[in-house]
């Protein structure tokens, strides 16, 4: 091993010292001396191969990990392998390079790290000093998803004992990226949920109310079809995480002008939004579900003439957002399953094919985009719905101007 690399196993050493019960220094070494600078170092080098290794085990990845590994344990060699064969080298060139997935066969099936010596090193490439090696598995959630080689001229248990704690760290960051992957697959569940319960009662509604003016109104009914295809462009692009309060609103506005079209006068709306708030970033499809929620609820479920009333205002750090209908309201224990997807309140649907789906729907609707608010900006902006039995329901949301982390 270099001396280089003898310096960084230190100073890796070190660091795990840090993670251990030590005696509290009174007098701290600030001097930033040759210690100092080799944790820096490790440290630099340890942040230079984690953004490839939190895309999970891959050839890509490992490809563009592996020399900063290399770096990091300052051996001849290195090698990371899964079950399909090599996926990267780095160091010395050599036959030991082809062998790599034969050494970490073993480590693969046991989820156990081995040494590698003797005959299994046996190289006839002129200039080739290594005489030794170690190899560890990859892990995430308890199974084995790869293995890290190493190989130098000498193995030493120092060398034995770094190699394993890298590859613990390895095996932490892929865990992370799996945490990852399993949040980015649950965000793009609910946003097709989201999709899948919006379009089934509202597509067949607009439709029909479309359909009706074809003969009577056909200059209206073109506008419509218009507005519902601006509507549905929107709603059913490629998503992204975030959009602009402004195109959240004018969705709802593109919704509601469709809605008005079918109920006509029964259905009075106020839409009130600051324009110091337009240009807030905000979750994609965040709000049309909660004003869909009280038309259906203030409206078509009540039989009568109703209000919904959308107000966006400015709150200093925050944008408060309340949607308000007057409709039949429902018990506080009715609004706590509908923020956990359960059945909400009841009634019949104008224009639907059938209640209990539909109650469904809107569950999976109101509780997205409480799960969701959660998720981005912590336990305190989720949904918070105010309701009581023949007094209407108000949702109210707070979106902070400065996303947390």
């Amino acid at each position: 091993m270099s001396t280089t690399g003898w310096v960084l196993l230190c100073a890796f050493s070190t660091l795990l010292g840090f993670f251990l019960p030590r005696p509290r220094r009174q007098h701290p070494d600030l001097s930033g001396g040759p210690t100092d600078e080799a944790t820096f170092l490790t440290l630099h080098i340890a942040a230079m191969a984690a953004p490839s290794l939190r895309a999970g085990l891959t050839r890509d990845s490992a490809r563009k990990a592996v020399r900063h590994l290399r770096a990091l344990l300052g051996t001849s060699a290195i090698a990371v392998v899964d079950s399909g064969g090599l996926l990267a080298w780095d160091g010395a060139a050599g036959c030991h390079r082809d062998h790599a997935p034969e050494h970490a066969r073993t480590v693969l099936a046991s989820a156990r790290s081995r040494m590698v010596a003797g005959d299994e090193l046996a190289c006839d490439t002129p200039g080739c000093d290594i005489r030794g090696g170690v190899v560890v598995p990859l892990t995430v959630d308890g199974r084995v998803v790869g293995a890290l080689a190493a190989y130098d001229t000498v193995v030493s248990a120092a060398l034995v004992r770094t190699v394993t704690e890298v590859g613990r760290w390895v095996s932490g960051q892929l865990e992370l990226a799996e945490v990852d992957s399993s949040r980015r697959r649950t965000m793009a569940a609910e946003m097709r949920a989201l999709r899948a319960q919006m379009s089934p009662h509202f597509v067949y509604n607009a439709l029909t109310t479309i359909a009706s003016f074809v003969r009577t109104d056909p200059d209206r009914a073109r506008e419509l079809l218009v507005e519902f295809a601006d509507f549905n462009r929107y709603a059913l692009r490629r998503a992204r995480d975030f959009t602009t309060l402004a195109e959240e609103v004018h969705c709802v506005d593109r919704y509601l002008l469709l809605e008005r079209a079918r109920f006509g006068d029964r259905l009075h709306v106020t839409l009130r939004v600051a324009p110091e708030v337009l240009s807030l970033p905000v979750p994609f499809l965040c709000l049309q579900p909660l004003v869909e929620n009280a038309v259906r609820h203030g409206v078509a479920a009540a039989g009568r003439r109703g209000e919904v009333r959308v107000v966006v205002s400015d709150a200093g750090p925050e944008a408060h957002i309340s949607v308000q209908d007057d409709g039949l309201g429902m018990p506080p224990e009715r609004a706590r399953l509908l923020l956990d997807g359960g059945p909400p309140r009841g009634g019949s649907r104008e224009g639907s094919s059938g209640g209990s789906h539909g109650d469904e729907e809107e569950g999976i609707g109101l509780a997205g985009v409480d799960v969701r608010f959660r998720q981005i900006y912590g336990e305190d902006y989720g949904l918070v719905v105010e309701s009581a039995p023949n007094a209407g329901t108000t949702v109210r949301l707070r979106v902070p101007k400065l996303p947390r982390r």
